[in-house]
């Protein structure tokens, strides 16, 4: 295995990231097989989840993927400069001052609407080019893209006049999530529509979670995202994926507090027995969720209770207020070896990252786009014999 860091100097930071490039391409993998036979895309927008786009792409590429979707320019770029030959989607669309970075570098606008196709089709005629693109529908989402109708009366004014040069055309599920909701049969229905109509065409409609709703969603290319990273598709909570990130914080103090005294800010929380407390070295500046305070800043989705942390085989419940930099957890029952060797687990093995969101009332998504730039992060990949 061979470990690159990235990051904070290791002798200095609080916090340790892990991500493991090579669970994430056996992830890709696995959904492609999934996809099958549909292409396989790789959605990296927000820097690849949190997780650096400078590693994650080189580790999707090495795995066998040709496709990628991004949500500005600016990541597109990123994308651009490591996979030379890859399709880079923008899924944010273009405007005036982006276009000409969209064709300096290659990228294919998902174009959201009638004025953007106009802008698209303008700038490329000025150039003499024929430039691709992708035309986003909405299906009911009601965020990005042309109506159903928009897109089929497009499609004949494009039969005739050639206004673009468009290879694919996609919308993108609210509630696959939720493999029971009925909006998502009404969603492919409308969108096999457009399909139908844009025959010529690949067609791609399926995200992490419709990829498991199955053949009636794949359609030509699928664009997982957070399955790549380990995270839940479904609403239960469950992912068959493998875990990528582990995060590991600094335990900076252990001190001794008494009954009926209260921790951290505000009070909010008074203490049931003698507690041995661990002062970790992480808080809300390094995406830690404040939301997920033990006590005094109750969220009506969240776990009640609060973050956990894991050491020493046991899990081991925040206290009070999570901090910028500092947050609590009661260690009484942790034995004293596993505390001196002094660092927690926040997520990983005993905590899956789905976990840890529930717990501070958000997703997995939202807790790994926000994690810091303060730890020490460790690439793993396998080292290829």
């Amino acid at each position: 295995m061979r470990v690159t860091e990235t990051g904070a100097d290791p002798r200095l930071a609080g916090g340790r990231l892990v991500i493991d490039l090579s669970a994430l391409a056996d992830n890709w993998r696995d959904l492609a097989q999934r996809s099958a036979p549909a292409k396989c895309a790789a959605v990296v927008k927000a820097d690849a989840y949190g997780l650096g786009i400078a590693q994650v792409v080189p580790a999707l590429l090495a795995a066998g993927c040709e496709s990628f979707f991004v949500a500005l320019p600016e990541e597109g770029v990123a994308v651009r400069r490591i996979a030379q030959g890859a399709d880079v989607y923008v899924l944010n669309g273009v405007h005036a001052l982006s276009a000409p970075t969209m064709t300096e570098a290659g990228l294919i606008p998902v174009l959201g609407s009638l004025d953007q196709i106009e802008l698209w089709a303008k700038h490329c005629r000025e150039r003499g080019l024929r430039n691709p693109c992708a035309i986003g529908v909405d299906t009911g989402m009601n965020r990005l893209g042309l109506t159903v109708d928009e897109a089929l009366s497009f499609r004949e004014r494009n039969l005739r006049d050639h206004v673009i040069s468009p290879i694919l055309v996609m919308s993108h599920l609210a509630c696959a999530d939720d493999p029971g909701h009925a909006f998502n049969a009404k969603q492919r229905e409308s969108f096999q529509r457009v399909a139908a109509a844009f025959d010529d065409i690949d067609s791609s409609l399926a995200n992490s979670a419709g990829i498991y709703l199955g053949d009636g969603f794949l359609h030509d290319l699928t664009r997982p995202g957070i399955a790549l990273y380990g995270g839940a598709a479904s609403v239960d909570g469950t992912t068959p994926m493998r875990q990528v990130v582990s995060l590991d914080a600094r335990i900076v103090q252990v001190r001794q507090a008494i009954k009926g005294e209260t921790v951290s800010y505000g009070g909010t929380q008074t203490l049931t027995r003698d507690t041995t407390i661990a002062v970790v070295s992480v808080g809300y500046a390094d995406g830690y969720p404040r939301s997920g305070s033990g006590a005094g800043v109750p969220l009506r989705n969240a776990v009640p209770g609060g973050l956990c942390g894991h050491i020493g085989g046991v899990k081991v419940p925040l206290l009070g207020r999570v901090t910028m930099d500092l947050t609590l957890f009661d260690v009484t029952d942790v034995p004293e070896e596993a505390l001196e060797e002094g660092w927690i687990e926040l997520i990983g093995p005993n905590i899956p990252l789905d976990d840890a969101a529930r717990a501070a009332g958000t997703i997995g998504y939202e807790l790994l786009t926000g994690l810091g730039n303060r730890y020490e992060r460790r690439y793993l990949q396998a080292v290829e014999s």
